[in-house]
Formats: C-alpha cells, structure tokens, sequence
C-alpha cells in the first residue's frame, strides 16, 4: 500500500489553505511541507495498525498483521489454524454445486476444511510451486473437481501465474 498519494493529498490540502491566508502562510506552509512528511506517515501507519488490531479482535484466531516493505506498509494475513475449528458446528444444508464457474460473480463463502497434517503440508508444497496462496490453489482444485474437463479448461488450469494478490478485509 503506498501512502505517497495520501501524504501528497495532505500537503496539497495544506498548501490550499495557507493560499488563503497570504503569502507568509504559503511560506510557511512550504517549510513545514517536508518535516510532516515523516509525521503523516507515521500516523497514517498507526492507524493503520489499530485498523489490523481491529480485524484481528474479529477474526480471532486468525490475525492480520501490517508489515512494512521499505517505506509502505503491506497487509498480512493469517488464517485461523484448522484446530481452531474443531469444535465447529457442521452446517445443517448442504448447498447445491454449480454447474460452472462464473467468471464475473466475485462473491465468496467461508469454509472450513480440515486436513490431515501430512495432506497440509503437501497442498502448501504444490501451492509454494506454483506461486500462488494456499487458498487459491484450493479454489483451483476444487473447481477443477467439479467442471466438467475441456482441452482449453485443462490448459488454463495448468498454467501458473507467480503474482500477488491484493484486496478488501471485510
């Protein structure tokens, strides 16, 4: 997440209202440009962490973490462990399969799966190969279980695409 355009964002703010006040104000505005550059990161990261502390009180016992990069704070997620689940309620209905994959519906559902340790390690060893989330290569797998195979579907499932993945916690 890079905090350049918010910090820009503030000292544009800033320089417009000391326009108003005259020239000595635009002259100070313009010394005090550069030391609140470091401040306003500052800030901007504590909250931040509060936001992560936030998400990670409901999400309990998965957390999310901020972590910096260089100068840019970047959003680390960690999911509870399947241990954490055991005592769960198993759902009452099960949902019907669709039929195919819509590539436009961007609507997700939790689940909760539970491995053996030795199937674990092996699913984070084939997803680390092909650079991608655990998560995603779940998704991938799943998906691939319940379409129905096509030549150019197996093509697309077997490529790899080493990226990162950003979003929204909700």
């Amino acid at each position: 997440m890079n905090l350049t355009r918010y910090v820009d964002e503030l000292q544009h703010q800033l320089a417009t209202a000391a326009a108003a006040g005259g020239d000595e104000a635009r002259e100070l505005a313009d010394r005090l440009t550069a030391p609140l550059d470091a401040a306003v990161r500052l800030v901007l990261l504590e909250a931040l962490s509060t936001a992560a502390n936030e998400i990670t009180a409901e999400l309990a016992p998965g957390s999310v973490d901020v972590r910096l990069q260089g100068r840019d704070p970047e959003f680390v997620v960690t999911p509870a462990p399947a241990s954490a689940f055991e005592n769960a309620e198993p759902a009452t209905a099960e949902p019907a399969l669709p039929t195919a994959l819509d590539p436009d519906d961007v609507s997700t559902s939790r689940t909760t799966l539970r491995l053996p340790d030795q199937l674990k390690t092996q699913v984070e060893a084939a997803a680390a190969r092909e650079g991608v989330s655990l998560n995603t290569w779940l998704v991938r797998a799943v998906a691939a279980a319940v379409q129905p195979t096509s030549p150019s579907r197996a093509t697309a499932r077997s490529s790899s695409t080493a990226g990162r993945l950003t979003g929204w916690v909700r």
